[in-house]
C-alpha cells in the first residue's frame, strides 16, 4: 500500500498526488490536501493511477455522497463535493485546460452557469445489460458492469420505470436507452446486434423501438419519436437522433448565444454539426439564411421536420469535413457544436477559408477545445469569451460555449 497525498483535482475527475520517486499518481473520488492510502492499478515509467483503500486524512470539505454506488459506479465524479465546489472546480479546470493545452494567457472565463437542477435532471440515461439482463453502469475502471438499484440523475419518469424492467437474459440487447420528454412521455431504445427484434411486451404506457447495428430501426410500441418544447418551440426527436440531457441548461444556452451573437437580417449563419435543429430554429428567425450540416440522417429527418416553417434554411446531411471544401456560401457568422473528438483538420482549414466574422464554438470537452482554439486563433481570431455551463451535475463533465471574432 502506498500513502499518497493529493495535490489538486485533474479534468477527468481524478486526484493528483506524487509517488517518492516523483511520478505523478491519479486516484478517483479524493479532494485536494487528503492524505489516502493507494492500491496500484496501473504502473507506467512516469505516473501510475490508484485505487483509494482508506483515508489516513479526509478534506473538511467532503460530503457523504447520494447514492450508494458513488465510488464504484463510473458514471459520477463529485457526489462527494458540495454543488458550489463542483462549480468551482470546474470553472479552475477549465482554465487550467486553456492555459496549458491552448496556451492562451489569462483565458476570459467568465462565471460558470450552474444547472437549474442539480440532480435528476437528465432527460435520457443508457443502461448497461448484464449476461442475466440486469441493468447497470460501467464500473469506474471501465472494464465490468455495476448492477445499480438507484440513480439521482434521471428525471422522474425514467427512474420509475427502468426498475420495473424485465428484458431477460435471452433478450439479445446490450444497452438500454430511456428518453422522457417534455410531455412526459417515455421511450425505451433498445440496442443489439441481431436485425430481429427480442419478444417484447409491456403494460406501461411508453414507447419502445428496437435498434440493431446497421439497420433499420423496429417500432415495437408508441411512437418512433418524442416531443421537446424549448422556450416555446417544438422539437421532434427520433430514437436515433441526440439531443441535449439536461433541458434547462440547454434553454440558457441558447438565450445566451441570441444575447451575444451580433445578428441582424443581413447576416449568414453557418451551422456545424446541426443536430436536430436545437439552436438552429433560434438562429434562422433572426438572420437572412442559415446553412446547417448534419452526418446523421436520423438528426436530418428531424431538423427538416423542426425548421420546416422557414424558408431561409438550407441543411447539407454529411459529414462537415466532406461537404465544407465544395460549397459556395459566405457566411458572417459560424456555429458549432462538435462531438467530444472536436474538429478534424479539414474543418480547421475550410474555417481559415471561411473567414466567419463571428464565431460560437460550443464544446463538451475542454481539453479538444483548448487544443481547437489554439488552432483558430492562430488563423486569425480572438478569443473574446469561454463561458462554462453545468450541463451535467455531479460528473466531471463541463459543457463551454466560446465567443470569437476575426481579429
Amino acid at each position: 500500500m502506498n500513502e499518497v497525498r493529493i495535490e489538486k483535482l485533474v479534468y477527468g475527475g481524478d486526484g493528483l498526488g506524487r509517488l517518492p520517486d516523483g511520478r505523478a499518481v491519479f486516484v478517483p473520488f479524493v479532494l485536494p490536501q487528503e492524505i489516502v492510502e493507494v492500491e496500484f492499478v496501473e504502473e507506467k515509467k512516469r505516473f501510475a493511477r490508484g485505487w483509494p483503500v482508506s483515508w489516513v486524512r479526509t478534506s473538511p470539505e467532503r460530503i457523504a455522497p447520494r447514492c450508494v454506488h458513488f465510488g464504484s459506479c463510473g458514471g459520477c465524479q463529485y457526489q462527494h463535493m458540495d454543488y458550489s465546489h463542483q462549480l468551482s472546480v470546474k470553472q479552475s479546470l477549465l482554465i487550467d485546460q486553456l492555459e496549458r493545452i491552448g496556451q492562451i494567457e489569462h483565458p476570459p472565463v467568465q462565471p460558470i452557469v450552474p444547472s437549474p437542477e442539480p440532480w435528476h435532471y437528465r432527460n435520457y440515461m443508457q443502461f448497461h445489460l448484464g449476461q442475466e439482463g440486469e441493468l447497470g453502469f460501467i464500473h469506474v475502471d471501465g472494464e465490468h458492469l455495476v448492477p445499480i438499484t438507484e440513480c439521482h440523475l434521471p428525471q422522474a419518469g425514467i427512474n420509475a420505470v427502468w426498475p420495473q424492467l424485465d428484458l431477460g437474459a435471452e433478450s439479445g440487447v446490450y444497452r438500454l436507452g430511456i428518453r422522457q420528454d417534455t410531455y412526459d412521455d417515455i421511450m425505451l431504445i433498445m440496442e443489439g446486434e441481431e436485425s430481429k427484434p427480442p419478444e417484447f411486451s409491456v403494460d406501461m404506457p411508453l414507447s419502445a423501438v428496437y435498434t440493431p447495428l446497421d439497420a433499420p430501426l423496429t417500432l415495437l410500441a408508441g411512437d418512433d419519436h418524442m416531443t421537446f418544447t424549448i422556450l416555446s418551440r417544438h422539437f421532434q426527436v427520433s430514437a436515433r437522433s441526440f439531443f441535449q440531457v439536461n433541458q434547462g441548461v440547454a434553454e440558457k444556452m441558447i438565450q445566451f448565444l441570441l444575447e451575444n451573437l451580433k445578428l441582424s437580417t443581413d447576416e449568414h449563419v453557418l451551422e456545424l454539426y446541426s443536430g436536430v435543429g436545437l439552436f438552429s430554429a433560434f438562429l434562422a428567425e433572426q438572420v437572412s439564411h442559415l446553412t446547417a450540416v448534419e452526418s446523421s440522417g436520423s438528426a436530418c429527418y428531424d431538423f427538416a421536420m423542426n425548421l420546416d416553417e422557414f424558408d431561409n434554411v438550407t441543411l447539407y446531411e454529411a459529414e462537415a469535413e466532406d461537404v465544407l471544401p465544395s460549397i459556395d456560401i459566405h457566411p458572417s457568422i459560424l456555429v458549432m457544436d462538435p462531438p467530444r473528438a472536436g474538429l478534424k483538420p479539414a474543418v480547421h482549414d475550410a474555417i481559415a477559408k471561411l473567414n466567419p466574422t463571428q464565431i460560437a464554438y460550443i464544446s463538451c470537452d475542454p481539453a479538444t477545445l483548448a487544443r481547437d482554439l489554439k488552432k483558430i486563433i492562430h488563423n486569425g481570431y480572438e478569443l473574446g469569451s469561454a463561458t462554462p455551463f453545468d450541463l451535467f451535475p455531479q460528473t466531471a463533465h463541463v459543457e463551454t460555449v466560446v465567443l470569437m471574432s476575426r481579429v
